[in-house]
């Protein structure tokens, strides 16, 4: 699977992208959120992880950006913010299909994603 790592820690991005390589995966990163449209224009992508603090385009408006091209891409929120409804609830109404804590360990943001992707996979797919 191919995977877009987008957040502005350089240092969390490159540890993120270094594991799903590592668990057999293509994965790119971004740092700069307003490369990411012309990035999906150009590479195939299974799932984007995608940071909702960060300057330029934050992560919710950015969402909804993507969502504009690649309406059934999996997304998942990706935020230093622990455990936090308002942001949760945000983050779904933009058109996250899920959401997972920095504060996790990278074993358990895995999981997440492929909790995500296989949600989106028995989807039935719409006409």
């Amino acid at each position: 699977m191919n995977f877009l790592v987008v957040d502005d820690n350089r240092l969390l991005n490159r540890f993120l992208t270094t594991y799903l390589r590592g668990k057999g995966h293509s994965a790119a990163s971004l740092t700069d959120s307003s490369k990411v449209e012309s990035w999906l224009d150009l590479n195939p992508c299974d799932g984007l992880i995608l940071d909702i603090g960060m300057p330029k385009i934050d992560g919710l408006t950015l969402i909804s950006k993507v969502r504009e091209k690649h309406a059934h891409l999996p997304i998942v929120m990706f935020t230093g913010l622990g455990y936090d409804e308002d942001a949760m609830q945000a983050a779904r109404k933009a058109g996250a299909n899920g959401y997972v804590s920095k504060g996790l360990g990278p074993s358990e943001i895995y999981s997440a994603l492929m909790r995500v992707l296989q949600q989106q996979a028995q989807q039935p797919a719409k006409a």
